[in-house]
Order: C-alpha cells, then structure tokens, then sequence
C-alpha cells in the first residue's frame, strides 16, 4: 500500500507546461519607436498563433521644467520651458515563457526600455 498513491505516468505523457499570462511593458520618449517594437512583438506572437492583447496605449507623462533665461536673475522675467514625454504601452500574451523567448529577441530600438512580467494563469 505504499505506492499505491503515487500514480505511474509514462516517459513522454507529463502534463504540458502551463500557459502563462505574460504581460510586456514598453515606454519610451520617441513614439516612432515604441510604435515599431509594438507592432514587431505582435506580429511575431500572432506568427507563433498566440493570444494577444494589445498593445494597450497608457497615459502619456509629461515632466515640465520651467526655469529663468537669465542667469544672474536681473533684467525682464523671461522664462524657458522644457519637457520630457514618456509614451507607454502594454502588451499582454499568453503562452508558454520559452515561446515568448524566441518572441523578445527582435531587435529593439534603442531608447525603448522592456519590462516582462510573467504570470500564472488563473
């Protein structure tokens, strides 16, 4: 009665590996670029016959600097402003994580950062 709650599976009939919910975060200042890895990403998952969703278009941030033209402080009130846009995409697929391997290893623009985050679906 040892082994009898064990249950004997055959070499080659494991379970097949559990799709994952992996969601891919791009940001990036140029939106030429973010476009062109978007569209690279998905074209390559829908190649492989995955799920996808995306890309999802998040909120631009835009960081405002507002500094003095002159130096010494003296003079007219001339004022500079400068500001930096941050663009943001999601991109969600659904698959195994070696798949989404082969899937990252486009080539990306520079300036465009990657973030992967893999999750158990549920």
């Amino acid at each position: 009665m040892e082994g009898a709650t064990k249950q004997a599976t055959k070499p080659g009939l494991e379970e097949p590996e559990q799709d994952m919910r992996i969601r891919i975060t791009l940001s990036s200042r140029n939106v030429k670029h973010i476009e062109k890895v978007c569209c690279d990403l998905i074209r390559g998952a829908k190649d492989k016959q995955l799920k996808v969703k995306g890309p999802v278009r998040m909120p631009t941030k835009v960081l405002r600097i507002t500094t003095r033209k002159s130096p010494c402080g003296e003079g007219t009130n001339t004022w500079d402003r400068f500001e930096l846009r941050i663009h943001k995409r999601i991109i969600d697929l659904f698959s195994s994580p070696d798949v989404v391997k082969q899937i990252t290893s486009i080539s990306i623009e520079p300036g465009v950062e990657v973030e992967v985050t893999m999750m158990a679906e549920s």
